[in-house]
């Protein structure tokens, strides 16, 4: 990991966002696993993990996050929260109930009620925090070189 004096923001700033990153994608994940008895859920986690990414790309510039998060990796973030989430929702309909996001385990209890509103947690999570850092990068403008390099081919040809 290359950490450039000249991008970003003060080595002060850089310093903190570098111990403070790792515990604020911890506790995203801690509010994504915990969300289904505690108030916050995926969406609050998400945002909470989404947070990081953009810290660390206001504190060290775009090319030190893009180390860690590409826009294919929050795009593909993105798509598999919302697959998980929309599976699930389909599920109690595909069971027999043909209710639209019945809940399958309803009375049920025990495990399988935490595990079925876990996976929505995390599937509404995934999603959040790559459909947030996506439309970051995207304002943002983040370089992709890939893409310049596809233009320069295209202009010489």
């Amino acid at each position: 990991m290359r950490h450039d004096n000249e991008t970003g923001m003060s080595p002060i700033v850089k310093t903190v966002i570098r111990w403070l990153k790792g515990l604020i994608l911890l506790f995203g994940i801690y509010i994504i696993l915990y969300g289904h008895v505690a108030p916050g859920g995926g969406f609050g986690g998400g945002v909470v993990i989404a947070s990081a990414f953009i810290l660390m790309t206001l504190a060290y510039g775009e090319h030190y996050t893009l180390e860690f998060a590409s826009r294919d990796a929050a795009l593909t973030l993105a798509c598999i929260g919302l697959l998980i989430f929309v599976g699930l929702a389909w599920a109690g309909t595909w069971a027999g109930s043909g209710v639209f996001f019945d809940n399958l385990t309803a009375g049920s209890g025990g495990h399988k009620a935490h595990l079925f509103l876990t996976a929505l947690e995390i599937g509404s999570g995934l999603f959040v925090s790559g459909a947030l850092f996506l439309g970051f990068s995207i304002l943002m403008g983040h370089y992709d070189p890939d893409q310049d390099e596809d233009r320069e081919a295209e202009d010489q040809a």
